[in-house]
Parts: C-alpha cells; sequence; structure tokens
C-alpha cells in the first residue's frame, strides 16, 4: 500500500471568475441555480421574462459581492436569445457556464384529451427553446474552446410516472428529448473543451410545483385541486426518501456540474428524485 499523502484541493469547487447565465434563473429551480453559483464565486446572467423577479434574484445575489446581470428575455423568442448572447458578451467579454433551465407546462390531459395549443405550448417552451438556446451559445464556446452546459430535464423524461400536474406526452417528450440532446452535444463538443450534462429534478418544492406563475393552476376546480393533492400524497408514500425535494437541494449538484469538480464528467444525465426512479 502506497503512504502518498492525497490532498483534496477545495478550490475545485470555486467559480470565481467564471460567467454563468441561467435561463428562467429569476425564480424556482433557477432562482435556486441562480443563488448557488453566486454563493461559490460566479458571476451570474439572471435571463427571465419577469423583470420585478429579476431585480429581486439580483438583489439576494449582491450579498455575495460579484458583478452580476439581469436581462429581460423570452428564450422562445431567437431574437432575444441573440440579445441575451450579446448583452452578456458585451458586458463580462465571454460566457463560460449555461444553464438552460427556463422551461413550462400545463395542465395534466389524457392524450385523446389534449389540444393542439397546449401541446404546442409545452414543445415550444420544453423542446425548441433549449434548443435555440444551446445553438446561440455553442460557437461562442467553441470559440474559447471552453464551456459548460447543464441542461435542466425531469424524471419524466427518463421513465413515465404518474404525474399529477404535468402533461405526460408533451411534457415528458422533450425532456427525453433534452437527454439525448445532451448526450449528442457531449460528444459533439468535447474536442472544443465543452461538457454537457443534464439535471433531472423529481418533484421539488418551486414556484412551479405550488403553481405559483402558472395561469392553468388557477383554472383548477375545487375537486381537481383535490384530486391533485391526493395523487401527490400517493406519489410521496411511494418515495425511499419520505419527502419532496427543495429547490435549494440542488445546489450542490449545480455548482458540482459548473465547476471544476466535474472536469471528467459529461454526458451524463443525474437524476435528483429522493430515489423514487429506483423503485419504479
Amino acid at each position: 500500500m502506497s503512504d502518498k499523502k492525497v490532498v483534496i484541493d477545495k478550490s475545485i469547487f470555486d467559480l470565481t471568475g467564471k460567467i454563468v447565465v441561467i435561463t428562467g434563473g429569476s425564480r424556482g429551480l433557477g432562482r435556486a441555480f441562480s443563488e448557488a453559483i453566486s454563493a461559490f464565486g460566479g458571476n451570474v446572467v439572471v435571463v427571465a421574462r419577469d423583470k420585478a423577479k429579476i431585480d429581486e434574484t439580483l438583489e439576494v445575489l449582491a450579498k455575495n459581492g460579484k458583478e452580476n446581470l439581469g436581462i429581460v428575455a423570452d428564450v422562445t423568442i431567437e431574437a432575444d436569445i441573440n440579445r441575451m448572447v450579446d448583452e452578456t458578451v458585451k458586458k463580462f467579454g465571454r460566457l463560460d457556464v449555461l444553464f438552460n433551465n427556463a422551461g413550462s407546462t400545463r395542465k395534466h390531459k389524457f392524450i385523446h384529451e389534449e389540444t393542439n395549443e397546449d401541446f404546442d405550448f409545452i414543445i415550444n417552451t420544453n423542446l425548441r427553446s433549449p434548443f435555440l438556446v444551446m445553438r446561440a451559445v455553442l460557437p461562442l464556446m467553441m470559440k474559447q474552446n471552453y464551456g459548460v452546459i447543464v441542461n435542466n430535464s425531469s424524471t419524466a423524461g427518463i421513465k413515465p410516472f404518474d404525474f399529477p400536474h404535468i402533461a405526460p406526452v408533451a411534457y415528458a417528450g422533450a425532456k427525453a428529448a433534452i437527454n439525448v440532446w445532451t448526450q449528442i452535444a457531449a460528444l459533439e463538443y468535447a474536442k472544443y473543451g465543452i461538457r454537457v450534462n443534464c439535471i433531472a429534478p423529481g418533484i421539488h418544492h418551486s414556484d412551479l410545483n405550488r403553481g405559483h406563475g402558472a395561469d392553468f393552476y388557477k383554472k383548477l376546480t375545487p375537486e381537481e385541486q383535490k384530486a391533485k393533492e391526493e395523487r401527490l400524497q400517493k406519489i410521496l408514500a411511494y418515495m425511499p426518501i419520505a419527502r419532496y425535494g427543495e429547490a435549494e437541494e440542488l445546489a450542490g449538484l449545480a455548482v458540482l456540474l459548473a465547476s471544476e469538480a466535474s472536469s471528467y464528467i459529461t454526458g451524463q444525465v443525474i437524476a435528483q428524485d429522493g430515489g423514487r426512479i429506483c423503485k419504479h
């Protein structure tokens, strides 16, 4: 046995000097990502549609003493995405890490009840939008010969869970596609020093799961709301870690994947769901 002393360098988690763009970064899981990256020294570019929420997030991040940036943009609109990249580069000169996080959903419906409008909305926000963001960011990272992309997916894209409030066909299909995209991008862009990974959360207490900011939740009848809560309780009883996750519990995984602590990790879809996927 070797008696060589192994020294662990704690600085591998340090994000000082890294310019990190987080779409949907002003609330929910995106806010948790923003706070985590800022706490570990990164300069955060918070991208969202709601200026008030962006300002609120920037105020929280200010305590870490780093220079940050808020950009009001709708990442379903290609012109807004291009402006997001341009404003980031104009401010900081580079873009090191992208959290491709923005997304949304609609009220659950069976396939035969699904409307074209809801299906198209989900595909546009959860599939087309992250594709457009990746496409806009990758050339810049290639030029830098460095970059990190963290896509936000869902365990719904891994296994067909009986979720209480999402449209399984469009939403799960979009997330499954993102899981595969992550692997494809990891293979295609590794030679440019770009790593691409994916976080697949299970049910976490976030704005979306609480119904904040989601118009379709406001349309639930009392009976539908009761049924939703009953299904959530059934899911909870099935989970090995017998509780739902908190958005803040994604902080460690976010920092790991954004930092040099994961320098040999790429093309991975990492589920954080309290072990539920293991039992399904």
